[in-house]
This record gives C-alpha cells, structure tokens and sequence, in this order.
C-alpha cells in the first residue's frame, strides 16, 4: 500500500489510480444489492453477476470497464462467455479446479458449478483457501482437472518453474487457462531492474517483473502445454452485444492442455 500511495503521487496518473483503488475497496464492501440498486439501467450487462447496468465503470487504463456489481473487468466476463460458448464450463461438473489469486467474480461462479471439487490459492491473499507458492505447488502429479490463472506471473520471479508446476499437477488430458498481461510479440524482462517506478515505466505495473509478448505460446510450450489461444473474435457475438458487455478489449485467453500420452516429468 505506501509502495503504491509512493508511486501515486510520482507517476501522472498515479493519483488518479490511487483514488479508483480506494473507491473500489470502498465500493465492494457495500452489500451487493445496494450498487445493483444504484447503477441500475439497461445499458450495459455483467453476465458474471446478472447486473442490468447503466454502465460500467471507466478506470484509468483506456479499454478497463468494471461491473460496479461484482467488480469484473473484461478480461473476466471474456473468459466466462469463452469457457462458456467452447462447452467447458459444462465439463466441469465433478472436476477439481485449482484457481490461482481467486477472484471474487469468478469463484462466485465456479462454486456454483454441480460437483465441482473448488480450491482456490495465493501467496499473499488472505481470503484464498490455502496459502501456496505457485513455484512449489504443494500436490502430487495429475492432481488437477482443470486449472485457472489469470494475471499472475508476471508477478513471479521464476515464471518458468511456475509453468513447469502447473504443468505436472495437471492430470493428463487437462486443461490451464492462463493469462498475462499482454504487450506486443517479445516478453521483455530484465532481473536487474528492482525499482518500483523503473518497472511502472516498462513494465505498466510497480510490482511486474517483466512485459509479456506473444511467444508467451513458447514459454508455455517449453513447460509441456499445447496450446490454443483465444480472443474476443471467437465469441459468437454481434457488435451491439459487445458493446453492451463492455467486451473492446485486446486480451487473450491461453488454453494449455497436458496431452493425454503424456509422461510425467
């Protein structure tokens, strides 16, 4: 937090961002049903809560649309309708689902899912159910259906190690959804750099550790994944629906599947 109250007041724009970070921690405290209330209209549609919106709310970065509901950015409802539209989250049903830095729009909704097996994990985050190093991932090969981790690693020193975890707790024939912070076609790092302002300059983020490219395809290659990548232009959705979604946005959705004929490392 003073990391970030530091780089506020240093950055142009850190102020602003600084003042959404406190309306959000102050707006999702609130009961749900009371912002329902509030943002109510029929401009715009949450599809992860159900919210018949006046609009969502504009953040700092250009294309960051948030559901005043339940808080999703676009990168969440994209991933719901994706999961939804390619007939996995049908799949689910008596699954065992590990979902890294859990959030709270998402997990709603998979514990919703009949039979599903949830177990959400962070590091840091006090409302994860266990307290894991996605490096060191504490369970036995194969041990996961299916896993979801959107906006982590550029948070993590070894990345590759990470890859390489997720990869083995996989069973053969899963399935990792990932996601990464995305900037052009090369990932651009360099372990010197510790400066929180340095790596808010190339980075886009004080605590990132580098800038993702497209060959983010090879790293998760490397670990073991195939792997399929998905945009908004495979929704099977008309403008105006895209729209009403708050759905402009250049996010990508990295599906990694562990080969049924795999060996285990």
């Amino acid at each position: 937090m003073l990391t970030r109250i530091r780089i506020a007041l240093q950055s142009p724009d850190g102020l602003r961002r600084l003042v959404h970070f406190i309306f959000g921690k102050i707006l999702f405290n609130l009961p749900p049903s009371l912002p329902r209330w509030l943002f109510h209209g029929q401009t715009a549609f949450c599809p992860l809560c159900g919210s018949s919106l006046r609009g969502f709310l504009r953040l700092y970065r250009p294309y960051h649309r948030m559901c005043p509901v339940c808080g999703s950015l676009q990168r969440h409802r994209l991933v719901w309708l994706l999961l939804e539209q390619q007939g996995v989250l049908a799949g689910l049903q008596g699954q065992r689902l590990l979902h890294f830095a859990p959030e709270a729009c998402l997990e709603a909704q998979f514990r919703r899912i009949l039979g599903l097996d949830y177990l959400s994990a962070d590091l840091y985050n006090r409302r994860a159910m266990r307290k894991i190093d996605i490096t060191h991932i504490p369970f036995p090969d194969g041990s996961f259906d299916f896993i979801y981790c959107s906006h982590v690693l550029e948070h993590v020193v070894d990345d590759r190690q990470a890859l390489t975890e997720l990869w083995r707790v996989l069973r053969p024939g899963g399935q990792a959804l990932l996601m990464v912070p995305l900037h052009g076609a090369t990932t651009s790092e360099d372990p010197s750099i510790t400066d929180p302002m340095e790596r808010e300059r190339r980075y886009g983020q004080f605590d990132h550790l580098r800038s993702y490219g497209m060959d983010f395809v090879e790293r998760m290659g490397a670990a073991g994944f195939s792997v399929t990548a998905w945009r908004q232009e495979d929704l099977s959705l008309e403008e105006g629906q895209l729209l009403r979604l708050g759905l402009h946005a250049p996010d990508v959705v990295f599906m990694g599947r562990k080969e049924e004929s795999t060996n285990l490392r």
